[in-house]
């Protein structure tokens, strides 16, 4: 994995020359799998399964897996000194140039299992992110998955580096100055920075596009769920965006939007993400911030599930963490079962609610079936139900005001003799839905208003 891009060849130079006497074998691609079952829990077969497809994904030729069971971590090595023999041997008898563990991994530990392995050593997280690095195509993508990089990698210099830690010392060689290390810290800070800066200038280009969108009163809906769930086969069966579709894990990371016309005539906005996976590491989520403010801001979010997927409550609950994550848990969702050409007998279908709201949709991305279901649904939820509202906020509701900026549209807004604001606005009915658990007190005031 490229830690540190070739952009910015000055503040990046310190870094790469280092990695030349970095005191490890040379990357390569045979690999051997670690998974423990920790504290007593097994793991479910499939997220056995996922590890192995996420090594895959990212190139690696497996050779030979390692399991176990143990009740903690093992502070030096994780896996304690036993099973760090035994995946010696495995590593030495395979020929194997790197190890994955599918468990998060201290900087230390990784360096003390490096000198034993004598190869190198990579956890869950540097293995999502190296999948990233391979699959970014735009330059907002690169920008992102190298800021995560950077930020993993900074609290990783120690394992690569200890030599240089120390200042060399002897007559005449004794004095201030600073550690090679320290070095590497500050380049990797002022990057770090610079990438935040370009990647703020990005997000406020992305913040007049949304406003443009709201002033056209298109609803926006983004589809989220677990990679490879079918959210691109989908998108591209909806709109004809062509955006590549694979049955890989992150297929695709950029995020896409079009234009799709309803059977009403209404139009709405979908928003193709970048898929969820359990563990997602947090310098992605926090790189990823304004890809993932499209799904914060939709109006609707289709939860794409694989309907085929033996422990599918699983991945459902994955992804409904890493949505409370990034703030988008509040936002009116309807529930998509994908791949029912996997099951027999399995027939489209449009479930509902008490109330006749359109909950879930069980189609068949990959041939169509029950994409009429979806259109259906989607008028229904996004439709022309839009509410002429007037309403008086005191000085001291600014922050409501904003919001209302942000997702009604204002016909008029005018001080208040009184003090604070008079407007008069339009709101979809699926966004005063929203506002009701955003804010209970508006979304009230808001629904008893004539």
């Amino acid at each position: 994995m490229n830690a540190v891009s070739d952009v910015d060849p000055q503040s990046s130079a310190t870094v790469r020359d280092a990695t030349l006497v970095f005191d490890r074998p040379k990357v390569g691609e045979r690999a051997v799998l670690v998974h423990l079952d920790m504290g007593g829990m097994a793991a479910a077969p499939d997220e056995r399964d996922e590890f192995r497809l996420l090594a895959v994904a990212a190139g690696a030729e497996v050779v030979a897996t390692l399991g176990g069971t143990r009740a903690a971590p093992d502070s030096r090595l994780f896996i304690g000194s036993g099973k760090a023999d035994e995946l010696r041997m495995l590593v030495e008898s395979n020929q194997a140039d790197l190890v994955i563990f599918n468990h998060p991994l201290s900087p230390a530990q990784e360096r003390n299992l490096e000198r034993l392995l004598q190869c190198r050593v990579l956890d869950r997280a540097g293995l999502i992110l190296d999948i990233f690095a391979q699959r970014a195509r735009s330059f907002e993508g690169k920008l992102q998955v190298e800021l995560a990089q950077l930020r993993h990698l900074s609290t990783r210099l120690v394992r690569g580096w200890t030599h240089l830690e120390r200042q060399k010392g002897g007559i005449g060689l004794r004095g201030p100055g600073e550690t090679q290390l320290e070095t590497d810290r500050r380049l990797l800070g002022k990057r770090v920075a610079m990438l935040e800066r370009r990647l703020d200038r990005i997000e406020g280009q992305r913040a007049q596009g949304r406003k443009a969108r709201a002033k056209a009163e298109l609803p926006v809906v983004s589809l989220v769920g677990y990679t490879n769930a079918g959210k691109s086969t989908l998108f591209n069966h909806l709109t004809q965006a062509g955006v590549f579709q694979a049955d890989q894990l992150f297929a695709t990371l950029d995020p896409t939007l079009r234009r799709l016309e309803l059977p009403s005539g209404d139009r709405v906005l979908v928003a193709d993400t970048v898929g969820f996976v359990s563990q997602l590491p947090h310098e992605l989520v926090a790189a990823f911030r304004s890809t993932l403010e499209e799904t914060r801001n939709a109006a609707l979010l289709l939860h794409v599930i694989d309907a085929a997927a033996p422990h599918r409550d699983r991945l459902i609950e994955d992804v409904e963490t890493v949505l409370a994550e990034i703030g988008s848990h509040e936002i009116p969702r309807l529930e998509v079962y994908n791949k029912i050409d996997l099951f027999a007998g399995e027939s489209p279908r449009l479930d509902r609610d008490r109330d006749g709201r359109p909950t879930r949709v069980w189609l068949s991305a990959q041939s169509g079936e029950g994409a009429d279901l979806l259109l259906q649904a989607l008028d229904e939820l996004t439709g022309v139900d839009r509410l002429r509202r007037s309403l008086h906020l005191g000085p001291e509701e600014g922050r409501r005001r904003a919001w209302l900026y942000r997702h009604a549209q204002i016909l008029s807004d005018h001080p208040a003799e009184t003090g604070g604001w008079d407007l008069d606005l339009m709101i979809g009915r699926i966004d005063l839905d929203r506002l009701q658990v955003h804010d209970r007190e508006l979304g009230r005031r808001l629904d008893a208003a004539s």
